[in-house]
């Protein structure tokens, strides 16, 4: 449980209100129930961190395959 409360739907502005709906949307896919977790109700408080994270989450779902290092195996340290 979070220190600090999340921005509840009927307090949120059209934005805000947007983000939660797509995030119902996704975790529907995912779980098949239509919630809204609570870092996204938290990170509400701040739109742009909102946004932000949404701009993250969407960068990561569309990639593909991480490109592989321009270095031969034996110059990699890892």
């Amino acid at each position: 449980m979070a220190r600090m409360k999340g921005v509840e739907p009927r307090e949120a502005g059209w934005f805000t209100r947007f983000v939660y709906w797509l995030v119902k949307r996704e975790m529907s896919k995912l779980t098949g129930q239509p919630r809204l977790i609570e870092p996204i109700k938290i990170a509400a408080h701040h739109p742009r961190l909102l946004r932000a994270l949404g701009q993250m989450e969407g960068g990561q779902a569309a990639a593909q395959s991480v490109p592989l290092s321009p270095l031969p195996p034996s110059k990699r340290l890892l």
